[in-house]
C-alpha cells in the first residue's frame, strides 16, 4: 500500500519520490500564481494580461520536455 501511495508514480516518471515532490509542488505554485493573475486580469483587464497565458505556455514546455533528449528533468522558475 506504502509504495503504491507514495513511491510507484514518481518511479514510473523516473523521480525519487523528493524529486518528484520537489516538481510537483513548483507546478502547483506556478499554477495557483497564474491562476492569480488571471482573478486579477478579470477583475481589472488592464493588470496581469498575460500571466495566465504565460504560466500555461511554460507548464506545457516544461511538462512536454524531452528528458531523455537534453538529459535534465522537468524544472520550475518563477
Amino acid at each position: 500500500m506504502f509504495r503504491r501511495l507514495f513511491l510507484d508514480h514518481p518511479a514510473s516518471v523516473d523521480e525519487s519520490y523528493g524529486e518528484h515532490f520537489r516538481v510537483a509542488a513548483g507546478f502547483g505554485w506556478a499554477m495557483l500564481l497564474g491562476a492569480l493573475g488571471a482573478f486579477v486580469h478579470a477583475l481589472i483587464p488592464a493588470l496581469c494580461q498575460r500571466t495566465g497565458s504565460t504560466t500555461v505556455k511554460t507548464l506545457h514546455k516544461r511538462l512536454t520536455r524531452d528528458p531523455q533528449r537534453d538529459g535534465k528533468r522537468p524544472e520550475f522558475e518563477i
